[in-house]
């Protein structure tokens, strides 16, 4: 059975590419900018008016 966490990449290992690190890199902070407004609309709900 493989591991399921990966370790660390080598240390002579080549990056990965820069637009592959900022697709990531944006796609979690729209993820957390999303789960963030959805908490804060149902939290919103929740308030007495």
């Amino acid at each position: 059975m493989p591991p399921i966490i990966k370790g660390p990449p080598d240390p002579g290992a080549p990056a990965r590419p820069l637009w592959h690190r900022l697709a990531w890199f944006f796609g979690l902070a729209l993820a957390a900018g999303g789960a963030t407004a959805l908490i804060a609309y149902g939290l919103r709900v929740l308030l007495p008016t």
